[in-house]
């Protein structure tokens, strides 16, 4: 029986990106943001240096992996024909940074089975786990939206939500 194939958002899915924004926010301005400080606002908008962060060498390299993530991605890649599937054009450093990203923390994903892309909407599969609705809404499997600040007050368009990594394996595994 063929497996189902699974695609998975890196930033805000994988890579705890307010957690990064929050530390250099603190290192660039003194000023301790909290997650509940920045609900409703886009990540990047959410922090005054966000723009800029991002633009810096680093940045996507030393993000904090989500809790639970990589021992989860583990047994999926077992249940699943799993890809990484990152939107990394629009940043310059983030395409090679994402990459060593990957090699540090998820070795056990073969290059084969990363996409770095500018536009998701491109991409097929089953299953797909992103944090942002420009993704999902195009998507035409099932769609589980990972709840992060940017869109805790949105509705789910229809979308399941998943808060954390032992959500996504209880229901994908």
């Amino acid at each position: 029986m063929d497996k189902k194939r699974l695609l998975v958002d890196m930033d805000g899915v994988m890579a705890d990106v307010y957690a990064q924004f929050m530390a250099w926010e603190f290192r660039a301005t003194g000023i301790q943001y909290r997650r509940e400080d920045v609900i409703g606002v886009d990540e990047v908008q959410a922090f005054p240096n966000g723009k800029k962060h991002v633009y810096q060498k680093y940045f996507f390299e030393s993000m904090p992996v989500m809790e639970n993530a990589v021992e989860i991605m583990r047994q999926l890649t077992h249940a699943y024909e799993l890809f990484i599937v990152t939107a990394a054009m629009e940043f310059p450093n983030s395409l090679p940074e994402k990459y060593r990203w990957l090699d540090t923390h998820f070795p056990f994903i073969h290059w084969k089975r990363r996409v770095f892309c500018g536009d998701k909407s491109v991409i097929q599969g089953d299953i797909l786990i992103d944090d942002h609705f420009k993704n999902l809404d195009t998507f035409s499997g099932k769609t589980y939206l990972f709840t992060q600040p940017h869109n805790a007050n949105s509705t789910d368009h229809g979308h399941e939500r998943v808060a954390n990594w032992l959500e996504i394996a209880e229901k994908l595994l």
